[in-house]
Parts: structure tokens; sequence; C-alpha cells
């Protein structure tokens, strides 16, 4: 026993009053372990029992609590980090209604596989070394843009930085923070800064961009080509980042249909780096795969036809050609089924071949509606749209036990409620729609053709109902048509006389104001 050991001993004694035989007990205080498994001890450790007991004890009322206040202080400064920088956000969240369809399979993921293996190479000897490009996906929206890229980014283990175009907006041009002109946007940019300080298996997806600057858009060519550089700002300090070899995968997405895609302007050397690909307008080999995509989509609201999705997706194209050919006898399928079900899933498929028809007239129309130059147009613009959203909406509604009729009702009746955001356009395109769909009555055809007409002279006329010289011209050919009329209807020369004075005593107060 060490001299310390000794003199704490004697000193307990001692204050005690003495020694006394009977509590004396003669035992081993200190030995030797060997052959312990430990290189820091090399297999031999003198053990020392009562100090041992002493740093046992300080371990446990000191040691433990301190470390159990490090973790908690480390978890409750981790977490704070987490919501500063809204890193939850930023893992990519799969959709529970996500259907993994045949369009996706056989379309989709081979164009956007090629495309992050051109970005961020393949895995083997033959993996390229010029990582360079830009995926750009354009559709109208409803197409499952955004879903299609948070759900490969779930699939690659990419960590998914949407960067929302709208809250951007048009007036930023720089990766700045601090020249954002509002909170959102500042917010946005540094989202994006982020992302490139990073720096790696990271997905950059810009949503909307026809929202935002050209100019802004123009700070990614470099980052698309060969170089992958690109200047940004982090933490008020300007960098350059370079991510040659770096797992980063460049995703932008818009909708030039809307309203606003006349500011959809893609600069040329951007769009010479990308690879665009037309979400919602699926053409030639693999337009059956784009149609069946609307019915596998809409599984998961309808709630008769919820029931396949999950189950192979086997029965469910068994039940497709069942519906469409009219015949279920030799029909195989896997899951188990009563046949009052399957009935139904037939009868259902069947209504929704029908919306799906009408659906895909109405986004066919309103494609070429948005493609087109507004002075080529010979009618108002269409601007209902068919999309997967569509599609589901009404699927919710649709039951085996409707008969056509109420089938074409539905439908009817959606496009009805969707064409009152349209305010003023909500005629014309209601009855363009009746037009598409043949259900046009007499007076709903008279009214568009005349709505056709009033169209294309307004076109003619130019400059807008307050322009004097228009309501000239206006009041002129609304005489014209007044005396064809009229000589076409000769029987009533008195009121056609008073009808001509009134109108020329229109032209000439017109042309007082004018003056």
């Amino acid at each position: 026993t060490g001299a310390m050991e000794v003199y704490q001993e004697v000193a307990y004694w001692v204050v005690r009053g003495g020694i006394q035989a009977a509590q004396v007990k003669h035992v081993l205080l200190n030995t030797t372990l060997t052959s312990l498994k430990s290189s820091r001890l090399q297999g031999v450790y003198s053990l020392q029992l009562n100090e041992f007991l002493q740093r046992l004890e300080r371990f446990t009322e000191e040691s433990v609590p301190a470390f159990q206040h490090y973790l908690d202080l480390k978890a409750a400064l981790v977490e704070e980090q987490k919501k500063s920088l809204r890193l939850d956000e930023f893992r990519p969240k799969v959709m529970s209604a996500f259907v993994r369809n045949k369009l996706i399979n056989e379309v989709y993921l081979p164009l956007v596989g090629d495309n992050l293996a051109k970005q961020i190479g393949t895995a083997g000897k033959g993996t390229r070394t010029d990582r360079m490009g830009l995926l750009l996906l354009v559709s109208p929206p409803g197409y499952g843009k955004t879903t299609l890229m948070e759900y490969v980014a779930n699939r690659m283990g990419f960590t998914f930085m949407k960067i929302n175009g709208p809250s951007i907006g048009h007036e930023v041009i720089s990766l700045d923070p601090a020249e954002a002109p509002n909170a959102s946007a500042r917010e946005e940019v540094e989202k994006l800064n982020l992302a490139l300080e990073m720096g790696d298996n990271i997905m950059l997806y810009l949503d909307d961009i026809q929202h935002t600057n050209p100019e802004f858009l123009q700070k990614f060519i470099s980052l698309c080509d060969g170089q992958r550089k690109i200047e940004g700002v982090f933490n008020g300090q300007a960098k350059t980042y370079d991510l040659r070899g770096k797992k980063v995968a460049v995703v932008m997405a818009g909708n030039p249909y809307t309203e606003t895609g006349g500011k959809f302007q893609i600069p040329d050397m951007l769009a010479n780096r990308a690879d665009t690909y037309n979400l919602g307008e699926i053409i030639g080999e693999n337009a059956s795969a784009f149609s069946a995509s609307f019915i596998e989509n809409a599984l998961t609201s309808s709630p008769v036809l919820s029931k396949l999705s999950s189950q192979s997706q086997k029965d469910l194209y068994a039940l497709m050609r069942a519906a469409e050919e009219g015949m279920s006898e030799g029909m195989t399928l896997e899951g188990n089924y009563s046949p009052t079900e399957i009935e139904e899933f037939i009868q259902t498929l069947r209504h929704l071949y029908k919306v799906r028809a009408s659906i895909m007239k109405v986004n066919a129309a309103y494609v070429h509606s948005a493609a087109q130059e507004d002075a080529y147009r010979t009618e108002p613009a269409f601007k209902l749209q068919g999309s997967y959203r569509n599609m589901n909406r009404l699927a919710e509604k649709v039951l085996p036990l409707m008969n056509a009729e109420e089938v074409i009702s539905l439908i009817e009746e959606h496009y009805q409620n969707e064409s009152q955001t349209l305010t003023t356009g909500a005629e014309a395109n209601l009855l363009k729609f009746y037009e598409m769909e043949g259900r046009q009555s007499p007076e709903q055809m008279q009214r568009w053709e005349a709505i056709k007409k009033d169209f294309t002279k307004q076109k003619l006329l130019g400059g807008g109902e307050n322009d004097p010289v228009s309501r000239i011209v206006g009041q002129l050919t609304t005489l014209n048509e007044t005396f064809e009329k009229g000589v076409e209807s000769y029987a009533a020369p008195q009121a056609l006389h008073a009808q001509t004075i009134a109108h020329l005593e229109k032209v000439i107060a017109h042309l007082k104001d004018s003056n």
C-alpha cells in the first residue's frame, strides 16, 4: 500500500478514537492483472483498490454527468443548426400518391438517366471525365416534373436543393443574397449558395424558371459546361466554386405555357448545354405509354381502383385490356379479388377512359393555343388545362354505378368550375370546350361564332377600347355591316334610314371628341 493511503487510513482511525481489533479485516488491496486485451496497458495492469474506488467514484459523480451534459448540448446545437439551415427541407420526399408507371420506366427514367450520367458520371472504368450539361424539363403544370426529380434524388441519395423561381422573381439577377429585394428572395439565394458550399452529392433543382430573370440564369452557364465552375457568395464572402469531379446535377423546370410564358427565356448559351424534354406532350411510339399514365397516376385517387395500387401492376394492365376490349373471359390476375370487385374495376376503368379522352383533348388544345403567337390567333386563347391533377380530381368522383351521361356531366361540371377562375375568358373557354366535346347547343354554337368574329374584329382594329381611332373605325365597320344587312333585307328602308343617321351622328360625335 502506498504511503498516502496509509496516512488516510491512520487518520480515519484516529478520528474514530482508535483501532478496534474486531473491525480489522485482513484483505489484499493491490494486485497485478495480466493477459488483458489492451494495447494501451500492454496486457498488464497494477490494481490498487482504494485508489481505483476513488477514481471510480469521481468518474461516476463528475465525468459521467459532464459527458452527458456535453451530449445534450451537442444535440441541442445540432438541432438548432438544422432548423436554421432547414436541412429537413433538403431531404427528398416521395409523395405517397407517386406511381412508377410504364411512362416513367420506359421513357422518363432512361432520359433522365442518360443526362445524369453525363453530369455526374457512372460507376466503373468507363465513366466520363468531361462531366457537363443540364437537364431542362418543360410542361404545363400538373405533369409531375418536381415529383419525378424528387423520386430520382431519393433513390440516388442526393440532397435535393429545390430553389423556388417565383420567390426569386424577375428582379434578382445576382447570386449575392445581400442584393435580393425581399426576404423570400434572399432566403432562396442563400439556399442556392448553401448547395454550392456543400459541393457534393447535390441535385440543384430550379423550379418554375419562367418567373426568373434570364440574366440570373446566365450565372449557371459555366456550371453547366466542362468547367463546372460558378461564382457565389456564402456568409458575405465571394467565392468561386469548382465542382469538377463532384456529384452535382443541375436540373431546371419551367412552364412556358402560362400567361407569363413570354418571359420564359433561356439564354442561348445555357439552352445549348441543356437536354430539354417536354413531359406534357409525348408523341410517337411513346404516345400509348403517355395515354396509359393518366390511368396509372389516378389509381390512388380513385376510391375503387386504389386497391390495385398496392398490387402487381400486371393486374392493372390486364383489367385495362379487359375494359378496352369489353371481354374479361380468360383474364388471369395475381391478386385475390371477388367477381363483384373485378366488375367494379372494369366499369370504373371504362368511365375513366371517357374522362381521359376529354382530359387529353383539353391538354392538346391548351398546348396548341399556348404555342400560338397572339398576332396569328383566330379565336381567344384557350386556358383550361388537362393534366394529371385534373385527371385525379375527376377520378375521385367516378363510381362504377354511374352511367355514361353522368360521367359526361361530371366532366362538364369540373370544367365549368375551373373556367370561373378565368374571369373574362370564362365564357369563351367553356364554349371552346363544348365544341371539342361535340356538345354545343345551337345557341352556344351561334354565340361561339359571334365571339370568334368579334375577336377577329378587335384584333384588326387594334389600339383597344380606349383608343378614339379604334372606336371610330369600329363604328364605321358597324355602319358598313348595317348597310349590308339593309341591302339584303330591303323591306324596311325607313328603319334603315333612321339607323344610318344615328350611326353617322355617333361617328361625327367621336370625331369631335378626338379633336
